[in-house]
């Protein structure tokens, strides 16, 4: 039977996983600081974006998010393992992204991943360490790299 501490524990992480989709889908990547420790290692790799740390990614997604009309992530099936103040997770993204119209509606690419995360307790609550991806599948990605 899991505990009062880690039930609190995983509740947290999985609003942390949300905040960062909130994040991301509203553009609000100064809530990212939020989200993540400043030393944060970040993968995004596997649908042609980018790795570095939280400074450089802030940056990056600002600059190529401004040309997308509208994003959504969906997430679900998260799976936690807590251990002390450190934490791993795997949690299922179904992400919606519209691309720019050249004539009437924006088309859409539909991605299906898993976040791959590390996390860590810190003085302001749990925070991710490492996040990478996990690709499965994508449908109407024009730039999508090979697995």
């Amino acid at each position: 039977m899991l505990d009062i501490q880690e039930i609190s524990d995983r509740l947290e992480i999985q609003e942390l996983q949300v905040a960062y989709s909130t994040a991301i889908d509203s553009r609000n990547f100064e809530a990212l600081d939020n989200v993540f420790v400043p030393e944060a290692d970040i993968d995004l790799t596997p649908f042609g974006a980018i790795a570095g740390k939280l400074p450089e990614m802030k940056k990056w997604l600002a600059e190529s998010m401004a040309q997308l009309p509208a994003s959504q992530h969906l997430l679900g099936n998260p799976e936690i393992h807590v251990d002390g103040d450190r934490a791993t997770g795997r949690v299922m993204s179904y992400n919606a992204i519209a691309f720019p119209a050249e004539d009437g509606e924006s088309p859409i690419a539909l991605l299906g991943m898993w976040y791959i995360d590390e996390y860590v307790r810190t003085p302001q609550g749990w925070r991710i360490s490492r996040r990478g991806q996990e690709r499965s599948w994508a449908q109407g990605l024009p730039t999508a790299p090979a697995n």
